[in-house]
């Protein structure tokens, strides 16, 4: 009893200690921020107010979410893996694709934002695809499941989100079935996206036959000291001719089904063709990866016959992460928005864009060009919704036309510009999705099916709300300061 307590009194005037000298420690902890890690002036000055207004507590946070400093140590064989495809889809352009940018009307313009996403992350210009736009979640996964279930060789599916729920029990009845057929099928999830389905639920997944893996798994199964460099990608690839990629996750709430959120209102992509195999490649680095298995070494995932597809759309899949040099899917947006001429249409459930966004739309509006962004009407992260009203609100009193989906939820995540090229898939248009999470999207350089997303949004006006100057400038003094506190964390959300 004695020894516990001369324990307990040591934890105790240990604390005290603590205690008086919080401002001490405190200090040591904002020269941690300062000068042990190489970040952008305007994050680190966030980071130190929440050190100066939350002691401890905000280091803490910190250290969960600000810290990179193991990035590079951690995905140090992935991003050799990524230089290694990159030449190797830089020479493949180089002989298949020579003169296209000149001779395709779609492409006229556009050549050196080809060549920039080509250059910056290999991201090969195909033209020979079919492209279905998918807006409503039932529809993407009914068609998705009828795919799934024509499929002979391979199924590989990657969702940030997966939920063990009405929507992937379809999933994974389909996939069972095609598994005793004798198709292999591997399913990857990022573990923070999946943390409240438990192990054994995938356990008995890998029983049935589907191979699974789980992307930068949590600390003993179940800490997840981490909420950075989460894997934010949503692909589908079927025998590496038929491809998805987009917004919608795998959950009752991306089907509508849940009362939260009511109708959720998404965009996702259906490539057929030859930026299939480009997907295929993009979730093979992310199994090897996550999987420690080379799948590069098997040549059927890549030698596919393709058909000769009628629509022939030319399409670049571009992909961004903290293993990335550059933020590429950030700077694809940037160049687009500068290369607007007439119109810029852009949704997204979270806008927190850094300085080189802001000022590319800001110059945009003043150039004459029509800018028009919708965000959800309510947020599904508080903090994030009203430092994204800030920064909106700077765009509606500069000319821009802003609104706010009324009917459910907005998660779609893309731009359209000119009616000519549109951008659309897994990136939020804010500073995690540019810098933090891994990403992937697809460029689309057709007028028919840019003009077809135009419609579309359009069409989402019908059940939107204006941001007006006058609705704007109105907004009450509970919502002013929201705006103030959340623009001023924006930096760190």
């Amino acid at each position: 009893m004695e020894i516990l307590e001369l324990i307990w009194e040591a934890i105790v005037a240990g604390f005290h200690f603590f205690m008086q000298n919080l401002v001490f420690f405190n200090f040591i902890f904002a020269i941690a921020v300062v000068f042990f890690q190489r970040k952008e002036p305007k994050s680190t000055w966030a980071w130190l107010l929440l050190l100066y207004f939350i002691p401890v507590l905000g280091f803490m946070f910190y250290l969960l979410a600000g810290t990179d400093t193991h990035k590079r140590k951690m995905f140090k064989t992935k991003e050799i893996e990524d230089h290694l495809h990159e030449a190797i889809r830089k020479q493949e352009y180089s002989l298949r694709n020579r003169g296209r940018a000149d001779e395709a009307p779609d492409i006229a313009g556009y050549s050196d934002l080809v060549l920039y996403n080509l250059q910056t992350s290999g991201a090969v210009l195909m033209n020979n695809n079919d492209l279905q736009i998918f807006t409503d979640g039932n529809e993407k996964f009914d068609t998705l499941i009828e795919d799934i279930r024509q499929a002979k060789q391979y199924i590989h599916i990657q969702y940030y989100i997966i939920k063990n729920d009405v929507l992937f029990n379809r999933i994974k009845d389909a996939l069972i079935e095609k598994v005793q057929e004798g198709v292999e099928v591997r399913v990857l999830f990022d573990a923070m996206g999946c943390r409240s389905v438990k192990r054994s639920y995938w356990k008995e997944l890998e029983r049935q036959g589907i191979k699974t893996a789980e992307f930068f798994p949590a600390l003993l199964r179940r800490l997840h000291l981490r909420i950075n460099y989460r894997n934010h990608r949503k692909i589908v690839v079927i025998d590496g001719k038929i491809g998805y990629v987009g917004g919608f996750n795998v959950g009752k709430e991306y089907i509508g089904l849940d009362e939260k959120f009511g109708y959720w209102r998404d965009t996702h992509l259906r490539i057929e063709g030859d930026s299939a195999l480009a997907l295929e490649v993009r979730f093979i680095l992310d199994w090897n990866y996550a999987a420690k298995e080379n799948l590069f070494k098997d040549n059927r995932y890549f030698n596919v016959e393709q058909t000769y597809r009628r629509e022939q759309c030319d399409i670049q899949i571009l992909s961004s992460g903290p293993d990335s040099a550059l933020q590429n899917i950030k700077a694809n947006y940037v160049r687009m928005i500068h290369k607007a001429e007439k119109s810029i249409y852009i949704q997204t459930p979270y806008f927190i864009p850094d300085e080189s966004m802001m000022d590319a739309l800001m110059i945009a509006i003043n150039s004459g060009v029509e800018v028009n962004i919708m965000i959800p009407c309510k947020p599904d992260h508080p903090f994030v919704y009203w430092a994204t009203y800030s920064y909106i609100g700077d765009l509606v009193m500069a000319g821009a036309n802003c609104y706010t989906y009324n009917n459910g939820f907005l998660h779609a995540k893309g731009i359209v510009v000119d009616e000519r090229v549109m951008c659309y898939g897994t990136a939020n248009m804010d500073i995690r999705s540019f810098a933090l999470n891994f990403e992937v999207n697809a460029i689309v350089y057709d007028s028919g099916k840019a003009f077809q997303m135009v419609e579309k949004f359009k069409e989402d006006l019908k059940v939107s709300r204006q941001i007006t100057k006058q609705l704007y400038a109105s907004r009450s003094l509970k919502i002013r300061i929201k705006e103030q506190v959340c623009r001023l964390l924006s930096p760190v959300l």
